[in-house]
């Protein structure tokens, strides 16, 4: 076993409190397939998982496939997904992406990075939400919570998403990837806030360089911590 030391250890432990912390932590979009995932993440971009969810099981019943969504009149998916902002950009985006799939991958979702990222509205973020959640593949999944801890946690210096996934890659072992993301996000949502983070309710506070950017007190800290958004 190789014994990790320095910020290699740090960053474990952070990890290890974080997993105690959200043993539950998962992916929070609803789907029950590749194609499904891979609609949810690109609708959930500038929206909340919460929002997403309330339009997709309308969205699944009447286009299930992507063959399905691919031959969807634009109009009818507009309207079905318009409580998620950006509803006409992303229409098309989904059923361009759809009609890329069944020409490109006989309908199914491919379970590569490099042939995901040829599709419409697929960066290498959302390529990693696919990977990570319905195929297994490690990845880090660079989004706005994992972008912000990341910096307040002392994990990197960088904004750019590609240079903090290289980071994180270098930081952590590959297995620990996925629990990564997912528990950090989740973190990110609950407790360490954009504006005003729950310090004083934080269980990596005694680990965290940017500890009273937020709250400290812990009675007060305890009334920002948010439910989980359902």
């Amino acid at each position: 076993m190789t014994t990790r030391t320095g910020p290699e250890a740090k960053a474990l432990a952070v990890l290890d409190l974080l997993e105690q912390t959200y043993p539950d932590a998962t992916c929070e979009l609803d789907f029950s397939s590749a194609f499904q995932l891979l609609v949810a993440t690109i609708l959930s971009a500038q929206s909340t998982d919460r929002r997403v969810n309330r339009v997709t099981p309308a969205l699944f019943h009447r286009y299930p496939v992507a063959s399905a969504l691919a031959d969807a009149d634009l109009a009818d998916v507009e309207e079905i997904i318009h409580p998620v902002g950006f509803y006409r950009a992303k229409a098309q985006t989904i059923v361009r992406m759809s009609a890329q799939l069944v020409e490109g991958f006989g309908g199914e979702v491919p379970d590569t990075l490099e042939d995901l990222v040829t599709l419409s509205g697929v960066g290498r973020k959302t390529a990693n939400v696919i990977l990570g959640e319905w195929f297994g593949v490690p990845g880090i999944t660079a989004d706005t919570h994992v972008l912000r801890l990341s910096r307040r946690l002392g994990w990197t210096t960088q904004t750019d998403p590609v240079k903090v996934e290289k980071d994180l890659c270098a930081l952590f072992p590959r297995d620990t990837w996925i629990s990564l993301c997912e528990v950090v996000i989740w973190h990110g949502r609950r407790r360490c806030h954009a504006r005003r983070p729950a310090c004083g309710a934080c269980p990596v506070a005694h680990l965290c360089p940017s500890f009273g950017e937020g709250e400290t007190d812990p009675v007060i800290a305890a009334g920002l911590v948010s439910e989980p958004r359902r």
